[in-house]
């Protein structure tokens, strides 16, 4: 499964530096709002040390990483959902993604100017979360006005959406996003076709000054601080310095300017972990001649599911799964081995998908 995060956040706050040092794409980097009126889109491949230990047992004749496509979506500004800005079709990249990564300029410098004047990173996420909420009770409303007619049937589920449409309008107007609301898995279900933007994973990224990558800084506190009630992550990142690392030609002078910082990896690697994280997410692998590849699973997957990420006729014609645990794998160097060692297991439908399991699947179709 391709996992894509939209980076948003303000003109000039740090979106497309960020960007830049994320994948191979160039962004336009330029010190003026709207300077990304198109999204631009990167794929950045997922780090993951125990792809490299299975190719190194396995010497496949291709090593295929997990990847997750990034957005970046051009600044937003006041009067967005009602169309300033290009508003509209900067809400709708939004819409299309899974995550939003909310880019907070969390630094001072005087050469970058702030669309609004100063710098307040409170302020600005204010600004966004109005203008995503604001579209988001356009939205409701709209379905508020449908739905009334069809619960008039008494039908259950119409009424148990009715419901729903009301909590969400009632946390909106109030100035609170989509997410606060709390539903069960019944209602999950049935209000799944809303696809509200203040519903989508967040993660709240402080752009710092280098001095400020490890330990943060004032503008971090009041953001920890301010979505404490949010179910979001905050990760604090020096996006300027990233994008210099980035840029470097070689592994080992890369690594020496993240050693000067006091860093032990690049931010990417914490932001694509957290983004996981933030969307539950998890890797199992298949190793053989051929290749050995990393597959992106939700958290609970069961076999079945997990072959169909490969392709759908894995998935109608499931038969079993041959499971080898990541740690066994390693520890006796080859399938073989742990065959015959008995850690080869045979998984039928039922059995749930492990972090980091080394699977080979039988279908018929």
């Amino acid at each position: 499964m391709a996992l894509k995060c939209g980076i948003v956040g303000l003109p000039n706050v740090g979106k497309s530096t960020l960007f830049n040092c994320l994948s191979n794409a160039q962004a336009q980097a330029a010190n003026f709002p709207f300077c990304t009126v198109e999204p631009n889109i990167g794929v950045i491949t997922v780090p993951d040390n125990r792809l490299n230990k299975l190719a190194a047992l396995v010497s496949p004749e291709k090593v295929v990483p997990a990847t997750i496509e990034i957005v970046d979506i051009a600044g937003l500004v006041k009067g967005a959902s009602k169309g300033e800005g290009l508003g509209n079709q900067f809400l709708g990249n939004i819409r299309e993604t899974d995550a939003i990564i909310h880019v907070l300029r969390c630094f001072d410098d005087d050469n970058v100017v702030h669309v609004d004047g100063s710098v307040d990173p409170l302020r600005d996420k204010e600004i966004i979360d109005t203008e995503l909420q604001l579209k988001d009770l356009e939205t409701i409303e709209k379905r508020f006005q449908q739905q009334q007619k069809v619960s008039k049937t008494g039908e259950k589920e119409a009424l148990i959406i009715l419901n729903v449409l009301e909590r969400y309008k009632t946390a909106l107007e109030s100035g609170k996003s989509a997410r606060y609301v709390s539903l069960e898995k019944k209602e999950q279900e049935l209000a799944g076709d809303l696809f509200l933007l203040t519903n989508k994973p967040i993660l709240y990224l402080c752009n710092v000054d280098e001095a400020s990558a490890i330990n943060g800084n004032d503008y971090v506190a009041q953001v920890m601080e301010a979505v404490k009630g949010e179910d979001a992550e905050v990760l604090i990142i020096a996006a300027e310095s990233e994008a210099e690392i980035a840029a470097l030609d070689s592994a080992e002078d890369r690594q020496e300017f993240l050693e000067a910082m006091g860093l032990q990896e690049p931010g990417v690697n914490k932001l694509i972990r957290s983004a996981y994280h933030l969307l539950n997410l998890e890797t199992y692998f298949t190793a053989g001649e051929k290749e050995v590849r990393a597959w992106t699973i939700t958290k609970g997957t069961k076999t079945p599911q997990a072959a169909g990420v490969i392709h759908t006729d894995f998935e109608k014609g499931f038969i079993k799964g041959e499971v080898i645990g990541y740690d066994d794998f390693v520890a006796y160097g080859s399938e073989t081995a742990c065959r015959n060692a008995g850690k080869l297991s045979i998984e039928g439908k039922d059995y749930i998908v492990k972090d980091g399991d080394v699977m080979h699947f039988r279908f018929n179709v």
